[in-house]
């Protein structure tokens, strides 16, 4: 029997088509998304894959079967469809499966507003509905249900989302600026022309043809391999700047004038730094800002600088969200390009960040590498992967070897160790036998220090 805990992940479905999921269970998760959130409407959307016009359509037949009515908005980037749930008030899907490989897509589900459906908040229920349909021989029969079928519309959102994410940063007044974009064949070649119509740019687009097989590089920005034709690109039309997005467009990676990467951290102090001056502005005395435990100590640095409260958190988007939700935070920012506003319902948006970068670097004359030089501070390993048998065993062993008079421990996601001028966080995967393993230090001697010697006992 098909096994839907490695289908149903912490905050998504994901899984390889058709070897995991397809149409037929595609329509009983439409079907137990209506009947475990109650909703009488939901959006949905669905990126480029070849999967994935079908799978949606399945959704929503199956949504459309149990009573709700359904508004389909077609091809769109996850941000897009956070910004129809949030406009039109409705519980949403979005078909998607990120960075990974063609053959994979996925679901990641919201109510309405936007607020996350993970594995606490109604995910688990829908898995064990699902689960309840599916037969030995792993059919799936989604059982009838005495209501009238909900109607099946289209809707074009794409202004509207442009138009919304533009009223959130004034970019009239900017210089004009040459920008390179990667969009990795995803989602970003469908919103970035309508976005960027009309402002002061030169755009300099790189596959910007809609393909989920991915023929040029995968769309994960997050591996440096992934990043290298953007940074060519950059030297080569001298470009202001160079932005990469993955492959549903909801995580956005920034290259500076001389085609290096700027770090997510650096780019979550230098945005917490105008969402806090706008805030001040607006009569708030302590604006919140939320950051992952990972992120640069420069994050929490820079926000007490500026007079805001810097509040910090697990890795992941449920936890970012329910922080922002529970302290009423500006904007949030993680390691992974993710970055969180108040204004977009709390949800997820790179395009908007990537618009702050633009109206920070074009309010002012000088480059991106002197804009965020004061918002890199520390020397990071960045995010290191390493296979072990048994994750507690060697965490462990970590913590005997570091966790001595002098530092601070925590525990509040994995083992985090840290010392006057450093810290390394080591988290255990959810979904594989990996530790993660980051640094900082105030010094690469330091950094570089430090790594080893951790990963010399985790990969003992």
């Amino acid at each position: 029997m098909r096994d839907l805990k490695q289908l149903v992940k912490a905050y998504d479905v994901r899984g390889v088509v058709p070897d995991q999921w397809d149409e037929n269970l595609s329509r009983a998760f439409g079907a137990a998304f209506v009947q475990v959130t109650g909703a009488s409407a939901i959006v949905v959307g669905h990126d480029m894959r070849p999967s994935s016009p079908s799978l949606s359509r399945a959704f929503a037949e199956g949504a459309s079967g149990y009573g709700a009515d359904v508004v389909l908005i077609g091809l769109c980037s996850t941000d897009q469809l956070y910004y129809a749930s949030g406009s039109l008030d409705l519980p949403g899907a979005m078909f998607t499966a990120s960075h990974n490989p063609a053959e994979y897509n996925g679901i990641k589900l919201c109510r309405a507003g936007a607020a996350p459906v993970g594995q606490d908040t109604g995910l688990s229920e829908i898995r064990e509905l699902v689960e309840s349909w599916t037969a030995a021989d792993d059919t799936v029969t989604v059982p009838a249900r005495d209501v009238a079928p909900g109607t099946l519309s289209e809707q074009d959102t794409l202004r509207g989302y442009a138009d919304h994410l533009l009223g959130l940063v004034d970019l009239t007044a900017i210089r004009p600026l040459k920008v390179a974009v990667d969009a990795g064949n995803g989602m970003g070649g469908h919103t970035v022309p309508t976005v960027f119509d009309g402002l002061p740019i030169e755009l300099v687009p790189m596959y910007f043809e809609l393909d989920g097989t991915f023929p040029n590089h995968e769309a994960n920005p997050l591996d440096p391999k992934n990043l290298v034709d953007l940074q060519a690109k950059v030297r080569e039309v001298g470009a202001d700047l160079g932005l990469a997005f993955d492959g549903d467009a909801d995580r956005c990676f920034v290259v500076d004038e001389r085609g290096e990467p700027v770090s997510p951290s650096a780019i979550t102090a230098l945005v917490a730094a105008r969402e806090i001056a706008r805030a001040r502005a607006a009569g708030e005395a302590e604006p919140t800002i939320i950051h992952n435990l990972i992120t640069s100590w420069t994050v929490p640095e820079v926000v007490r600088e500026l007079g805001g409260k810097p509040v910090r958190t697990r890795v992941g988007h449920s936890f970012i969200k329910q922080e922002m939700a529970v302290t009423d935070a500006v904007f949030g920012g993680e390691h992974s390009a993710h970055y969180y506003f108040r204004d977009f319902w709390r949800a997820d948006t790179g395009m908007l960040a990537a618009l702050h970068v633009l109206a920070a670097l074009g309010g002012q004359p000088g480059t991106l590498s002197a804009l965020t030089a004061e918002y890199d501070r520390y020397a990071a390993s960045g995010e290191i992967n390493s296979t072990v048998a048994d994750q507690a065993a060697r965490t462990a062993a970590v913590r005997a070897a570091y966790a001595v008079e002098g530092t601070e421990v925590d525990e509040l996601d994995g083992l985090t160790v840290a010392g006057p001028d450093w810290w390394f966080n080591l988290r255990a995967s959810n979904t594989e036998p990996l530790l993660r393993l980051n640094v900082e230090a105030k010094d690469p001697a330091r950094m570089a220090e430090l790594r080893d010697g951790v990963l010399a006992i985790v990969r003992a």
